[in-house]
């Protein structure tokens, strides 16, 4: 793709969310790696370091020796706890800033769109949120931040002040159902925007993969801004093979320019 190409595409896509009254933000992995974080999947990811088969819900909950090796990867290990949003995730903070968007469905579960300064109310977490902790007995909530210190304090498997239950990240393991309140309203978004936006995920981990398909059924326009295939790229409006950092700062500055 030539520069006047890649220039034609960023002003198209300017002009769509400019008319756009319904956007939906939709992100996966390839958003983050800007921020230091590998695609999971990708090489130094975290399947590459670790047996996936140690991140099933069934194996959580039956081997207290699987919960305390996943404490000390997921926690001690500090995932995630010093990453910083990237410019992708800024320029999306904007397009709410600037009255642009209507909500973030993320595969995400760094945090790292709420860093940037979007609205927790406007982000749907398909995944989870690894800077929560939750109690599968009572739903009783603690900070990643105050389980560490829990766990440097010499408890390995910490377990719920509440009511003594299992302590899990709050974050879809293998073997789990996504959030159904979660699936639901990013299934209604999608089914209702006019303008759907991927940002860095290749669309075929489902049924997250699912939701560009809702958008296009029910009429709405498809950018894709991705490194690499999906297979939505056929259906796209607009296709932009780049880093998402690059593409859409240079897309919200146009938007930015026009508002």
């Amino acid at each position: 793709m030539t520069d006047n190409d890649l220039g034609a595409k960023i002003a198209a896509a300017a002009e769509m969310i400019l008319a756009s009254r319904r956007l939906v933000v939709f992100t996966g992995a390839g958003i983050s790696t800007e921020s230091g974080i590998p695609d999971f999947r990708g090489p130094g990811g975290i399947w590459t370091r670790f047996d996936p088969d140690d991140f099933t819900i069934q194996k959580f909950l039956r081997s207290e020796e699987t919960r305390r090796k996943q404490w000390k990867i997921l926690i001690e290990g500090g995932l995630f706890s010093n990453v910083r949003p990237n410019r992708a995730h800024l320029a999306i903070a904007e397009l709410e800033e600037i009255g642009k968007l209507n909500c973030i469905i993320t595969q995400n579960i760094d945090n790292l769109h709420q860093k940037a300064g979007n609205s927790p109310d406007r982000i749907f977490e398909l995944h989870g949120n690894m800077q929560w902790v939750k109690c599968l007995d009572c739903d009783e909530r603690y900070t990643v931040e105050y389980i560490k210190k829990k766990l440097k304090s010499g408890i390995e498997v910490p377990e719920c002040e509440m009511c003594h239950g299992i302590l899990k990240p709050d974050v879809v393991f293998f073997g789990e159902m996504l959030p159904t309140e979660v699936l639901d309203a990013a299934t209604a978004y999608s089914m209702h925007c006019d303008l759907f936006l991927v940002v860095g995920s290749s669309l075929v981990v489902q049924p997250a993969a699912l939701m560009p398909a809702y958008a296009k059924e029910a009429g709405a326009r498809l950018i894709i801004v991705n490194i690499g295939d999906t297979p939505y790229d056929s259906q796209a409006d607009i296709l932009i093979e780049g880093k998402a950092g690059d593409v859409m700062s240079k897309i919200v500055e146009k938007v930015r320019e026009k508002t």
